[in-house]
């Protein structure tokens, strides 16, 4: 991409770096053989970020990065922004019967976790090492056609073929729940049905598995108490990115930007919600 083809990012005189925009963009998608769309959302997000930054620095706030993860601390510049939407967004929280009515617009929507039941062989390899990656898929594949070809036979197969201690129980993991399990593993348990084995090997950190679904009890209805704070904080965030929005749109209206296009982004921008973390 070359940089020179796009015109600077300027806001209210400080200009940014055609640089900083291109490390932007790598983490914007975009139609293949069009590097202008990626560009523009990365020039759109630093417009609004600078936005920002000038508005915290000229009411003098000073924050203190937080930590928003393990070993993870906010930038300076990170935590400013948090502080300056703190003080300027507070949306109006909703009351119970807008609670309510949004609950039972579709109750269908809030249930308890659901409860799993499985068994797998694990196919154990280290993920530095190509050569044995691809060997472990390889025998984690036959292993799978095995254990399609005769369902019965799994615990049997678990038993003689896992490299998991679970091998001792045929490869039963017992019953679990979501977070019980590394993501890559719980993504395929929330598409098997009863009985089902997967047909392809999956990989996770600790190597080639191949899954049974045991059994699936999806969770139940919750009742208005039972889902009545899960409905309130997804109303208040809401509520929130709605005020935020408004907020910053104020602030661009009476900025001088050239080289990017802040008109108002659609509720689920996802450039807004990259400046607001």
């Amino acid at each position: 991409m070359d940089a020179a083809l796009f015109p600077d990012v300027v806001v209210n005189g400080e200009v940014i770096p055609s640089t900083l925009v291109a490390a932007e963009a790598q983490n914007h998608e975009g139609p293949r053989g069009k590097p202008g769309i990626p560009w523009r959302k990365a020039a759109r997000a630093l417009a609004l970020r600078t936005l920002l930054l000038q508005e915290a620095r000229r009411l003098g706030l000073t924050e203190t990065p937080r930590q928003v993860a393990p070993s993870r601390f906010e930038t300076e510049e990170e935590a400013l922004i948090r502080g300056l939407l703190a003080q300027a967004v507070d949306p109006e929280k909703p009351d119970e019967a807008a609670i309510r009515a949004e609950w039972a617009r579709d109750p269908e929507r809030f249930r308890s976790p659901p409860l799993w039941e499985v068994s797998h062989i694990l196919v154990a390899c280290g993920p530095g090492d190509a050569a044995e990656r691809q060997a472990a898929r390889d025998r984690a594949t036959d292993l799978a056609g095995r254990a399609l070809g005769n369902p019965r036979g799994f615990a049997r197969l678990a038993s003689e073929a896992s490299d998991c201690p679970s091998k001792t129980q045929g490869g039963s993991l017992g019953q679990l729940g979501p977070g019980d399990v590394v993501p890559e593993f719980e993504t395929v348990l929330h598409q098997l049905q009863d009985g089902e084995i997967t047909p392809e090997p999956i990989e996770t950190r600790h190597g080639w598995h191949v899954v049974r679904m045991d059994a699936c009890a999806p969770g139940a209805v919750l009742p208005y108490e039972g889902a009545r704070p899960r409905v309130s904080a997804a109303m208040e965030k809401a509520a929130w990115a709605r005020a935020a929005r408004s907020y910053t749109q104020k602030l661009v209206a009476s900025a001088r930007i050239s080289g990017a296009d802040l008109r108002p982004l659609q509720p689920e921008g996802a450039d807004h919600e990259r400046v607001r973390h």
